[in-house]
């Protein structure tokens, strides 16, 4: 399949294994706009984002390097946000881990150091629903809560 001039990348790669015949492209071209704006919407921005981890009681945002931390007050960190590519590193148990990574290989994977093999897992937020990513936070918050300190 070859691709046509002003449809992106993404959804280009969503539809090639959709047939696109020629008589079809001038209705894919008006609805483009508007599947590009479907998709856009299942992305989490930096703010959501933060009121996400924010919405757990007793939760603090601080600084961490280059990243923005969400810890429990007196307690360790669960999750992390990098503003330049808007991911999130959200500290799950390893077997928590192997099952967010198997729900989206390509969105949800290990940090690829130590911290990974820990259950450090990044999340691609401009491709999650809200929902996975809503999950994982409780997940990881909840474990650090049931920690001692």
């Amino acid at each position: 399949m070859r691709k046509y001039k002003g449809i992106s990348n993404r959804l280009y790669l969503c539809l090639t294994s959709v047939p696109l015949c020629e008589p079809l492209l001038p209705l894919w071209q008006m609805l483009q706009p508007f599947i590009v704006t479907c998709i856009h919407l299942n992305m989490i921005t930096p703010e959501q984002f933060f009121t996400l981890a924010l919405s757990f009681p007793g939760t603090e945002q601080k600084p961490h390097f280059e990243r923005t931390g969400f810890a429990i007050t007196g307690k360790r960190m669960f999750a992390t946000h990098l503003a330049k590519d808007n991911t999130a590193n959200i500290f799950l148990s390893p077997k928590e881990q192997t099952v967010f990574c198997e729900m989206d290989t390509t969105h949800i994977y290990p940090v690829p150091n130590k911290w990974g093999e820990k259950g450090a897992t990044t999340f691609e937020l401009n491709n999650l629903s809200k929902e996975y990513v809503q999950e994982a936070l409780h997940s990881a918050y909840s474990d650090v809560l049931a920690r001692k300190k």
